[in-house]
């Protein structure tokens, strides 16, 4: 491509191409890919505030660095849409987190530039590391991975377990932080404010760079002068900044840069690349850059729905859900039982802890992104005779199954797992889909679990794991609002059971799908197929009474928005052989909610055909 004036970023050969720009043309390409952010996520929701602050050090680590020889691993993968831009998806991009478009996080599946799986935080540097690990085992000496770290990534465990290991292994790995006192909700903990100090520390860059300058133009005679010489310079380090943690990791130290001035970014990258060593990157970015709303609320704008542009309000602001319900209610029962404690890991206003948060500060806990820390530290409050709930996204709670066996189960601790977002939530796809959560849920010895359909069984069934029952007790309830239209029965905490006479089949469910259930019964009956219900609220342990309604049905059909192995349904059918089970097979890609559910058969109408279906084959 010859020299242009202005980029046109639809007509360039992406990534290649931006090695052949000027400096002031990438900048207008990063203006542009802000407009494309910005518009694409209007419409389609995503997130937002923290990709527009990584379009420079994206153009940067693209400029520099060649993909997909050198291997870049985004942590988490939410602020990797300009690499999704600059990698060959741009006309592509409009079909983000849409059915059969583009993820909204990083697969290799999707490109041979997404070097590693991303949905869950802090993991890139122990992917990049063995990345960088194998590279050195087949002999390449040239290339680098490299992890991009967000400052919220700080806040979890496995980055330092990864971060250990990294700098004293003499691999070509550059760990580049992305600062920007910012993750989902406000950074929380030591290391947030030891990062935020690092800000500071700009005095040290600017002073050691005069003091180097002064050194290089004293005549140095000897290698006894070359050696105070280079001790004073040691001594001014040491005097300005001491040394930073990640030096201390066997890291190269590099920073601070301004992660929206392109010179500085790519000088700095070039700097790292010619180590040939653990680097350590640290970048300072404006999370929400480029616009206003976003620059103003990044919190708002981190994982959005879609939204006006001109006034950045959104389309659609629910006014009630099962997060928000949950959180009220959590706080009633605050004012009541001063021992109740709630525990986020940064997901304070996505649970709705945000009202819990302000009433109650003080028994209030907001751990990071750290799951397994958040466990073991409820397991702690419940020893000492307090109450912990802790409030947790479905799939984040995955990575704290050891610590609820070990430290909770065995220890008999009581505290409660509020699951948020139980079930399939859509847009994210197959990182975010909490369908895992009843397999291994239900391994865990003494687990008692909840899975209500109505805002009314949420807070019978809070009450009851908080003030009634011991040992660990899961209330799990999926994403978005109450749309139960069927079962308008005072709530029970148990199963809800209705029978019609002359029905010799049996429906079984719970959560969310009970409402889809009660119509697939009613297009059933237009049919002339008559069905009994049973909606299950307390799911586990096994109840025997509903063993009991079940084995007197010719055929039982469990319907169940979980993963098939280990499910609720499973369950049943090894103690029924008249049980059919319709659970979820594998993974599930993104897509609208209803739409994921109708094709995995769990629509009213596809049940109502698959129970019709059955009958027939009988």
């Amino acid at each position: 491509m010859s020299e242009i004036k202005k980029p046109d970023i639809y007509k360039m050969n992406l990534p290649a191409d931006l090695k052949k720009l000027s400096t002031a043309q990438c900048e207008e390409l990063c203006g542009d890919i802000r407009k494309i952010l910005i518009d694409t996520v209007s419409k389609n929701g995503g997130h937002l505030a923290s990709n527009l602050g990584t379009v420079e050090l994206t153009m940067a680590i693209h400029r520099v660095f060649e993909s997909p020889k050198d291997k870049i691993v985004w942590d988490v993968g939410h602020q990797a849409y300009t690499h999704k831009i600059l990698t060959g998806r741009l006309k592509e991009f409009k079909t983000l987190r849409q059915e059969n478009g583009i993820s909204g996080f990083c697969r290799p599946d999707e490109s041979v530039h997404d070097a590693f799986i991303s949905g869950h935080s802090s993991t890139s540097v122990s992917a990049a590391l063995g990345i960088a690990t194998a590279m050195k085992l087949s002999g390449d000496k040239t290339h680098h991975a490299i992890a991009v770290v967000g400052d919220g990534a700080s806040t979890g465990g496995e980055l330092y377990e990864g971060l250990n290991n990294a700098g004293k292994s003499d691999t070509n790995i550059i760990v580049i932080l992305n600062y920007n006192e910012m993750s989902i909700s406000k950074n929380v903990g030591g290391m947030a404010k030891y990062l935020s100090s690092m800000r500071t520390k700009e005095s040290y860059q600017r002073t050691k760079g005069r003091v180097e300058r002064m050194l290089d133009k004293t005549p140095v005679i000897g290698k006894p002068v070359k050696n105070a010489v280079r001790n004073s310079k040691n001594a001014v380090k040491n005097m300005i900044l001491h040394s930073t943690m990640f030096e201390d990791l066997g890291f190269h130290y590099i920073g601070p840069i301004d992660g929206h001035n392109l010179e500085e970014l790519e000088q700095g990258l070039m700097a790292a690349k010619a180590v040939n060593k653990p680097v350590f990157v640290h970048v300072n970015t404006i999370k929400g850059k480029g616009y206003a709303p976003a620059e103003a609320n990044p919190g708002e704008f981190h994982g959005v729905g879609s939204f006006e542009i001109k006034t950045g309000n959104p389309d659609v602001v629910l006014s009630d859900s099962f997060s928000s319900i949950m959180g009220k209610e959590l706080c009633e029962m605050g004012e009541k039982n001063k021992r109740l404690c709630a525990v986020t890991a940064a997901m304070k206003y996505g649970t709705g802890l945000q009202y819990f948060a302000k009433r109650f500060p003080e028994r209030f806990f907001d751990v990071g992104i750290a799951e397994e820390h958040a466990v073991t530290f409820c397991a702690g409050l419940a020893s000492m005779n307090y109450v912990p709930v802790f409030a947790v996204y479905s799939s984040f709670l995955q990575r704290s199954y050891d610590q609820l066996i070990h430290d909770m189960a065995i220890g008999g601790c009581h505290a409660v797992i509020c699951v948020d977002r139980a079930g399939i939530v859509g847009d994210d796809g197959e990182t975010h889909q909490g369908i895992f959560d009843v397999s291994f849920l239900t391994s865990v010895p003494n687990m008692r679990i909840y899975s209500p359909s109505n805002y009314d069984e949420l807070r019978l069934c809070l009450h009851k794991a908080v003030e009634d029952d011991s040992g660990i007790c899961a209330v799990r309830y999926p994403r978005g609002r109450d749309q139960s239209l069927y079962d308008t029965s005072d709530p029970v905490s148990t199963y809800v059971y209705r029978h019609i006479e002359g029905a010799k089949v049996l429906l079984v469910t719970y959560g969310r799908l009970a409402n889809d259930l009660f119509t697939a019964i009613e297009i059933l009956r237009n049919r002339d197929i008559k069905c009994d219900i049973i909606k299950l609220v307390n799911i586990f342990p096994i109840d025997n009474e509903v063993v009991d309604i079940m084995s007197a049905y010719d055929a039982v059909l469990f319907f169940e928005e979980a993963y098939y192995c280990g499910s609720i349904s499973e369950k049943y059918a090894s103690i029924c052989p008249n049980v059919a089970q319709f659970a979820i097979d594998g993974f599930v890609k993104h897509g609208k909610c209803d739409v994921l559910l109708d094709e995995l058969g769990f629509s009213a109408e596809k049940m109502a055909d698959t129970v019709e279906g059955f009958l027939k084959d009988e």
